[in-house]
């Protein structure tokens, strides 16, 4: 699990194609201090699996569902990527509760600079909408916003000085494609009020039974 509060900006040092998967290799001195073998790290909102570390850098294989559903396809050597480590039992939770299970991307549509912070508006693909909420959380990218508004088919945040010079989120030039992981609460409410929707309860046919 993750926060989505980034901690650092990496750069994938080499890309290796493999059968159905990638081998990535990204440098990031900090989230490598402590990281081992079997290890999570966050990628651009991603949740890999650390398999060698060296010379502050770590390797791990991205496998063709993660290809196909975030933006790490895309990924070639230079390129800046978000890194954040799993969160540690007791630690404050600065941002919410990330799994780095992508959900889907998004594509910038547009950015609005003011004096103090900058607007981003993000497409938003049709079967993630009923999930976002304004002022709702959502992780773009691996960081944890919080939405301004939002429609049927977009969705806008604004990002602090920090967030536009420490991530990735301060380089995104509209048509960029990003990584969205929406809340996984609303996705369990979701599932567990939709029998009821449906006029069915979960329950009814075992109670049923037991009155016979």
């Amino acid at each position: 699990m993750f926060t989505g509060i980034v901690e650092e900006l990496g750069e994938v040092v080499a890309v290796a194609d493999l059968p159905d998967a990638a081998r990535v290799t990204i440098a990031g001195p900090l989230v490598t201090s402590d990281a081992k073998h079997g290890d999570s790290i966050s990628v651009n909102g991603v949740c890999l699996t650390v398999v060698d570390v060296a010379g502050g850098a770590f390797t791990a294989d991205v496998m063709r569902e993660t290809l196909t559903r975030s933006s790490l396809a895309k990924l070639a050597e230079g390129d800046k990527v978000n890194l954040e480590r799993a969160a540690a039992v007791g630690q404050r939770l600065g941002g919410h509760i990330v799994q780095g299970h992508v959900d889907g991307t998004g594509v910038v549509l547009a950015r609005e600079k003011a004096e103090h912070w900058e607007v981003v508006h993000i497409g938003l693909p049709p079967a993630l909408a009923r999930y976002v909420v304004e002022k709702g959380s959502i992780t773009v990218d691996g960081v944890s916003l919080t939405v301004v508004a939002v429609s049927e088919n977009e969705f806008s945040v604004s990002l602090i000085p920090t967030t536009l010079e420490l991530t990735t989120l301060g380089r995104r030039a509209p048509g960029d494609h990003v990584n969205l992981e929406v809340d996984v609460l609303a996705k369990y409410v979701e599932r567990l009020a939709a029998p009821h929707f449906e006029g069915v309860h979960p329950r009814a046919d075992h109670r049923a039974e037991e009155t016979r």
